[in-house]
């Protein structure tokens, strides 16, 4: 798989079908996460999306961008509620190592 396809698999399997143990396939277990609302790792990472799956079934997230160089990968998306419209546009930021996420960055921009 390339990289962009990785994130492409990512995102639906965890992110909008909140099948969390899929970060298991596409994350490295010591995950460097930069949000400072997820502590590092993996599991921590798991962990929170599943807490907010529970909390958010709706949460739903739409790629409309992705650029990658090396083993980087910028993604552009948008939270989406369930009529459509967008609640947040999310620019995630990832470094890959040995195909799988390594480290992430984000900026949200509430709308």
């Amino acid at each position: 798989m390339t990289n962009k396809e990785v994130i492409q698999a990512f995102y639906k399997e965890f992110f909008n079908d909140h099948i969390v143990e899929a970060a298991d396939k596409y994350v490295n277990e010591n995950y460097i996460q930069h949000n400072p609302g997820v502590d590092q790792g993996r599991e921590a990472l798991k962990s929170a999306f599943a807490e907010k799956f529970i909390a958010h079934p709706e949460f739903h997230l739409e790629i409309k961008m992705m650029i990658a160089e090396d083993d980087m990968v910028a993604v552009y998306l948008k939270s989406v509620n369930p009529d459509g419209s967008t609640n947040t546009r999310v620019v995630d930021i990832y470094r890959f190592e040995n195909g799988k996420l390594a480290e992430h960055w984000d900026v949200l921009q509430p709308c």
